[in-house]
């Protein structure tokens, strides 16, 4: 009796493929750590330059990602390399705290931030909505996270198609919003009023002081702080397996 050739079969195309990595690659935080970076740094300038430093090591890591799975064309990145850089030890630790830990958690903040958002849209599924209160424990509007997590388990547990046509809507409409946002960027840069506002004191930096809600300057070796922190919240939110 012949042996039957085994391989896989191919699913994905090109369009699919480069939905699924770009999606992984650009999340929520894209949208949101713009505003933390300011609340530290509280100038144009140095927002940039923190987005410019951080897009280098986003490049750095992309690029060593690259040569390690040049040299290791194998299936389950991060624990491959760790098995072979260290030992066997280190990739199953690593493994799971990935599917304990890390990935869960990933989740979770999407989820999170998905009925953060959507609050803006449609206010009864504000964290102030109530829905029951049982004393130790009160469940609120915002937990429709939860559905939505379990909505999109059961559609990905049905087979890879399906979760390829939500990954690649989602994805195509987190995109256009990212371009749609640089050009809007763009049109109101073109105003000289607006650019003057920005650039007039451009590398003055200020934080944000919630407690007395104002700006108060930033000098000395006092500077490192806000500008540590904010590459380390970008480089997260556009780094994949990081929080």
């Amino acid at each position: 009796m012949p042996e039957q050739a085994t391989t896989f079969k191919p699913t994905l195309g090109l369009l699919d493929s480069t939905m699924i990595v770009a999606g992984s690659m650009i999340g929520s935080g894209i949208f949101i750590v713009s505003a933390d970076i300011a609340r530290n740094v509280g100038s144009a300038g140095w927002l940039i330059a923190v987005w410019v430093i951080t897009g280098f090591m986003t490049l750095t890591a992309a690029l060593s990602y690259a040569e390690l799975s040049a040299m290791f064309p194998k299936a389950g990145g991060q624990y491959v390399y760790l098995k072979e850089a260290f030992n066997p030890l280190a990739g199953f630790l690593y493994g799971w705290s990935f599917f304990t830990v890390i990935q869960t958690a990933t989740i979770a903040a999407v989820g999170v931030a998905f009925s953060k958002f959507s609050a803006y849209i449609f206010p009864a599924l504000s964290e102030k909505n109530i829905l029951f209160d049982l004393g130790f424990l009160q469940i609120s509007a915002a937990r429709v996270a939860i559905l939505l997590i379990a909505l999109l388990t059961f559609i990905n547990s049905k087979g890879i198609k399906n979760g390829t046509i939500i990954q690649t809507v989602f994805t195509t409409t987190k995109l256009l919003s990212l371009f749609g946002l640089i050009i809007f960027g763009f049109i109101l840069a073109a105003s000289s009023d607006i650019w003057n506002a920005n650039w007039a004191d451009a590398f003055s930096m200020k934080a944000w002081n919630a407690g007395t809600s104002s700006w108060t300057g930033v000098t000395g070796t006092a500077i490192m702080a806000p500008l540590l922190q904010p590459w380390w919240v970008l480089f997260s939110a556009v780094m994949p397996g990081t929080i």
